[in-house]
C-alpha cells in the first residue's frame, strides 16, 4: 500500500493534507502523535488537531517509542504518523544517542512500508535555513534531517508541503 511522507514548514498545510489522503482510505484510521501537551498553547495546537480528525479515528500517543506504538496498532488500519520533528525533538530531549534515534527511525519507516494499508508521515523541513547558532540546534537539524532521509527512502510518494500546495519529491537522478 502506499506510504506517503508529507515534509514542510510549519503551518504548510502537512496535517490537513494528511487527514484528507487517509480520508480515502478505505480503512479504519489511527493517528499515532508524538505531541504533548506541556503548556497551554500546545494543549490548545493538539485540541485543534483533533477537532480536524473525525471522531471515529483512533489516537495514539506515544511522543516516544514509535517502535513499540506502530507495533500496537492492526496492520489493516490506515496510520497518519504526526510528527517526526516533535519525536526527535522527544528522543533529544529524553537523552537518546543520535544512533539509536536513526535505528528507530529506520525501523519504524520499514514497518510503515511493510504494512497492509497506507501509511501517512509528518515531518518538518528544518534545514532550509540559517545555520543554527548554538550546538543542541544544530544537533536536532542534523538528526531530524537523517531520520527525514530514512523516511523519504522507504516512503512510496514524498512531497514537500509549502503555503497548502504539494511539490512532488523524487530521488535525485545522478549524471
Amino acid at each position: 500500500m502506499p506510504y506517503t511522507l508529507l515534509l514542510g514548514g510549519a503551518r504548510s498545510g502537512k496535517s490537513s493534507l494528511s487527514v484528507r489522503l487517509a480520508s480515502e482510505a478505505s480503512a479504519p484510521v489511527v493517528v499515532l502523535a508524538t505531541a504533548e501537551a506541556r503548556d497551554d498553547e500546545m494543549a490548545d495546537r493538539i485540541r485543534a488537531h483533533r477537532e480536524t480528525r473525525p471522531m471515529s479515528w483512533e489516537t495514539v500517543e506515544s511522543p516516544l517509542g514509535l517502535d513499540a506504538a506502530l507495533a500496537t496498532i492492526r496492520d489493516d488500519a490506515c496510520v497518519i504518523l504526526d510528527c517526526l520533528t516533535l519525536w526527535v525533538s522527544n528522543a533529544l530531549e529524553a537523552g537518546a544517542d543520535e544512533d539509536a534515534i536513526d535505528d528507530e527511525a529506520r525501523a519504524v519507516a520499514t514497518s510503515l512500508a511493510r504494512r497492509t494499508a497506507s501509511s501517512i508521515v509528518v515531518t518538518n523541513e528544518v534545514g532550509l535555513g540559517i545555520v543554527p547558532m548554538n550546538q543542541l540546534a544544530r544537533r536536532y537539524r542534523d538528526v531530524l534531517g537523517r531520520v527525514n532521509v530514512s523516511f523519504a527512502d522507504r516512503a512510496t510518494r514524498s512531497y514537500l508541503v509549502v503555503a497548502g500546495r504539494t511539490l512532488p519529491l523524487q530521488e535525485a537522478s545522478l549524471p
